[in-house]
C-alpha cells in the first residue's frame, strides 16, 4: 500500500515537472502586451494579452476593443442612435427586431431576473430616470412618482420572440437599462475574440468587470485582481488601499456597490443600484464581489446580491455551482463575509 502511494506521488511530481519545463520553453517565445487604459462604453478599459508574437497580441487587443465599441453602439442607454434606444422608443408600440448580440444579452437578463426573483432587473430604466431627475433637482421623488415608475418595471413585462428575434414591452413607458450586465457581456465577447485569434492567455478589465483565462503574465502563477477598500473616499482610491488580492485562472469577477456611483438628494446618498421593490437605492451592502465562470454572470449577480443583502444574497450564491462571493456590509473598518469557497481565491 505504501509503495502504491509512493508511485502516485512520483507520478504527480512528474506531471508538475513536465508542466514547468513546458512553461519555461514556451515562456521564452511568448509576448506579454498591455494595451493600457482606453475609454470605451463610458468607462476605462484595459486588455492584457499573452501571445506567441507581438503582432498576434496586438491583433487580439484590437479585436477586443472592436467588440466593446460594437456592443456600445448597440446597447448604450445614453446614445440616441443605439439599438437599445430604439427598443426603448418603439417596443411598447410593437415588436422591434434586434441583432443577435442584443437579443442574447436580453435573454440572459431575463434568466438572471428569474434566478434572483427580480433583484436583478434590466427594466429598471423608469426608476433610474426618476432618480437622475431627482438628483438634478435636489428633490426626492414623491411616493406617487415612485409607485408610477415601479408599475413600468418588471422583467416579466419584457417579451422576447426567439423565432423572429424581436423585443416588445407589455407596458407603455418601460425602459431597459443594460448597465448591470452589458459590460460583463462585452468582456465575455472580448475574451471570445481574443481566444479565436490564438492568444495563450488574457485579462480584460472593463470598468472593473474582469475576466481572465490561460497563461498569466511572466513571473506569475495566476492572474491577480485587487479588491479596493470601499470605505475609502473615491478621491483617495489608489494601489495602497487594496483590501484583498484574488488569484484567479479562468473566471469572471465583478464588484457592485455605492462607494463610487450614487446620487445625492438633500444630502442623502442614494445608490445607483436600485431595489425595484422599493424604488430606492440598495443599502444593505457597501459592496459585493462575485467570482463566476464568466463575466456576464459575475456582473448580473453582483447587482442582484447588492440588492438582496448579506443573508439572501449569500443564500443565492451558495445555490450556484462555480460561483463565490465576498460581501462587505456597512461599517468601518471593512469586515468581509465569504461564501463557502471564496477564501480559496484570496492570495
Amino acid at each position: 500500500m505504501k509503495n502504491n502511494i509512493r508511485l502516485v506521488i512520483l507520478a504527480g511530481s512528474a506531471v508538475v515537472l513536465l508542466y514547468l519545463v513546458y512553461a519555461r520553453m514556451t515562456e521564452s517565445s511568448s509576448v506579454d502586451l498591455d494595451s493600457g487604459y482606453r475609454v470605451v462604453m463610458g468607462t476605462f478599459s484595459r486588455v492584457v494579452v499573452i501571445a506567441g508574437s507581438e503582432r498576434k497580441a496586438r491583433r487580439c487587443i484590437e479585436a477586443a476593443f472592436d467588440v466593446q465599441r460594437r456592443i456600445d453602439e448597440l446597447m448604450s442607454y445614453q446614445r440616441d442612435d443605439s439599438e437599445l434606444s430604439r427598443i426603448n422608443r418603439d417596443a411598447a408600440d410593437g415588436p422591434v427586431p434586434v441583432s443577435p448580440l442584443t437579443f442574447e444579452v436580453l435573454q440572459k437578463s431575463v434568466e438572471f431576473g428569474r434566478l434572483s426573483d427580480g433583484a436583478f432587473d434590466v427594466t429598471v430604466g423608469p426608476l433610474m430616470d426618476l432618480w437622475k431627475a431627482a438628483g438634478e433637482a435636489n428633490a426626492p421623488p414623491t411616493e406617487e412618482a415612485l409607485a408610477e415608475a415601479r408599475a413600468k418595471v418588471g422583467y416579466e413585462k419584457l417579451i422576447l420572440d426567439e423565432k423572429d428575434m424581436t423585443v416588445r414591452f407589455a407596458v407603455k413607458g418601460m425602459r431597459v437599462d443594460l448597465g448591470g450586465i452589458g459590460k460583463g457581456y462585452a468582456v465575455d465577447k472580448s475574451v471570445e475574440a481574443i481566444e479565436e485569434r490564438g492568444a495563450l492567455g488574457a485579462m480584460v478589465d472593463l470598468g472593473g468587470n474582469i475576466r481572465c483565462f490561460g497563461r498569466p503574465p511572466r513571473g506569475q502563477e495566476s492572474w491577480r485582481v485587487g479588491l479596493q477598500d470601499p470605505n475609502v473616499s473615491p478621491d483617495d482610491m489608489d494601489a495602497s488601499k487594496i483590501l484583498l488580492v484574488l488569484a484567479v485562472t479562468d473566471e469572471g469577477i465583478a464588484t457592485s456597490g455605492d462607494y463610487r456611483r450614487f446620487t445625492k438628494v438633500h444630502g442623502e446618498k442614494q445608490s445607483h443600484i436600485l431595489d425595484t421593490r422599493t424604488g430606492k437605492g440598495a443599502d444593505k451592502l457597501v459592496s459585493d464581489t462575485i467570482i463566476a465562470p464568466d463575466a456576464t454572470a459575475a456582473d448580473a449577480l453582483s447587482t442582484a446580491v447588492n440588492v438582496l443583502g448579506p443573508e439572501r444574497g449569500l443564500a443565492l450564491i451558495e445555490r450556484l455551482p462555480g460561483v463565490e462571493a465576498i460581501l462587505i456590509p456597512p461599517g468601518n473598518p471593512a469586515h468581509p463575509i465569504f461564501s463557502t469557497g471564496a477564501r480559496a481565491y484570496v492570495k
